[in-house]
């Protein structure tokens, strides 16, 4: 199938900003089930100097500044993608025990097994895992248990977290939205030793007629991605209880959201407060 995307992220300030730097994650990378098309990122105003890079984990990133007196800032990506459903690998297959011993083996993903800054090592983290790790069931059984446990135990409520929210206090209050379940879902998997990490991306804003809207539809979202015993990597979205997903488009991934933060930066103002509005629009153009 193929997919038009449109990302708008506004920001108005309260006073006029002398300068500003920026990155974005914002252009979706190819995968082995995804093919970029075409992407562009817009800015308004127009960048006083602006360049594009690959991250240290093969993503895109756009750089950009305006240097003189401006209100606010409007960033535009807009791409078009074409997507075939993904193809479980026979790996998933494997017990949960194969594959955490082949993770033993030194690979560029060993960074995917340990803790980072927004998914520590939590013992709590840890325990709440290990009811999912059933003696001798097979990777893909424990991907879907667990993401189908923590569909069913936590609780979708936007505005209940912010992106400063620790892992221990989701975890206490069962509450949270897509990137605390892709935390928690990434913290379990990497408490047994597994390689786990987080993917940002996108589902459509309109679904197939028939297919009940996927929650996350309408801004970015976020899910998990598990590497097999074949270095292939199964992906999982609790927040929907949805393991290989076929409607997830796949923008960039990391360890955790703050290695693919869509446009993060600093701005230099009177006033620190500002407006923040973001869109998200994805159309199914046909196969």
């Amino acid at each position: 199938m193929r997919f038009r995307v449109e990302h708008t992220t506004r920001y108005r300030y309260e006073s006029p900003a002398s300068l500003c730097y920026n990155l974005a994650h914002l252009r979706p990378r190819s995968t082995r089930d995804q093919q970029v098309l075409d992407s562009e990122v817009r800015v308004d105003p127009l960048p006083d100097d602006r360049s594009r890079r690959i991250d240290q984990h093969g993503n895109e990133v756009d750089y950009f500044t305006i240097e003189r007196p401006h209100d606010g800032l409007v960033v535009t990506s807009t791409a078009e993608l074409e997507v075939t459903p993904p193809a479980t690998s026979p790996a998933a297959q494997l017990t949960w025990e194969d594959t955490v011993a082949a993770a033993v083996e030194p690979t560029p993903e060993r960074e995917f097994r340990l803790e980072s800054p927004l998914v520590p090592a939590l013992a709590e983290v840890r325990h709440y895992a290990a009811a999912s790790f059933v003696p001798g069931r097979s990777m893909i059984a424990v991907a879907a248990d667990l993401a189908s446990r923590i569909h069913r135990d936590f609780a979708f409520v936007p505005g209940a977290t912010t992106v400063s929210t620790p892992l221990s206090e989701v975890l206490q209050t069962r509450r949270g939205v897509c990137q605390d379940f892709a935390h928690l879902a990434v913290g379990c998997l990497r408490s047994i030793g597994l390689a786990a990490r987080y993917v940002s991306g996108y589902i459509e804003t309109t679904p197939p007629p028939g297919e009940e809207k996927l929650i996350g539809a309408d801004a970015t979202h976020a899910w998990c991605a598990l590497r097999l015993a074949d270095g292939s990597w199964l992906d999982l979205d609790p927040t929907n209880d949805v393991v290989a997903p076929e409607r997830h488009l796949v923008v960039a991934w990391g360890r955790d959201y703050s290695d693919v933060v869509p446009v993060k930066g600093v701005v230099m103002a009177a006033e620190e407060a500002m407006e923040l509005t973001v869109a998200v629009d994805v159309t199914r153009l046909g196969p």
